[in-house]
């Protein structure tokens, strides 16, 4: 089993690809905040998971498989927040910010779909919003997750996630 190096902590995080949804123990340095972290040059090429548990959606009925060391490449990773109770600040202050305001979108995820809000100009709409936007990562808020392959998952929430927005759909 892996030693945590003095400067390293753990992070229960969940995050999803177009054919998997992962939920694992990140390894970070101390001085990362991972709810963000995504959105940094420091990112590695792969996130290393402890206790990783891994659902894959390649057939009927979707597959569990369990590591106690998982390596995800972090290029197939479309969506990731902390996993529920975990928190970090959201990453902004509308007090900071008076030209931006919150408005309700759908995201398609895989076979995700989320409920969520996002921070847009309020000089623009949403499809020019996202048709301009550049970023690698778009913070989401207020995210209700569920998956129609699973009934039996209860929804989850989260005050904030990375999304992908090359790589999901977005519906309103």
């Amino acid at each position: 089993m892996y030693t945590l190096g003095p400067n390293e902590k753990t992070s229960t995080v969940m995050f999803y690809s177009q054919n998997a949804f992962v939920r694992g123990d990140i390894v970070a340095k101390d001085n990362v905040r991972v709810s963000i972290w995504l959105r940094t040059q420091g990112v590695p090429n792969y996130l290393h998971l402890l206790k990783a548990q891994i659902l894959l959606f390649g057939g009927t009925p979707p597959k569990s498989v369990a590591y106690s060391e998982l390596y995800f490449p972090v290029s197939q990773i479309i969506a990731f927040h902390l996993a529920p109770p975990l928190a970090d600040p959201l990453d902004y202050e509308a007090a900071n910010e008076p030209n931006l305001a919150m408005t309700d979108i759908n995201l398609l995820l895989g076979s995700f779909t989320i409920k969520a809000k996002a921070r847009i100009s309020t000089r623009t709409d949403f499809a020019t919003s996202i048709e301009v936007s550049r970023s690698a990562w778009l913070s989401i808020y207020e995210a209700d997750i569920t998956n129609a392959f699973l009934p039996q998952m209860p929804s989850i929430h989260v005050p904030m996630m990375l999304v992908r927005p090359d790589q999901i759909s977005f519906g309103s």
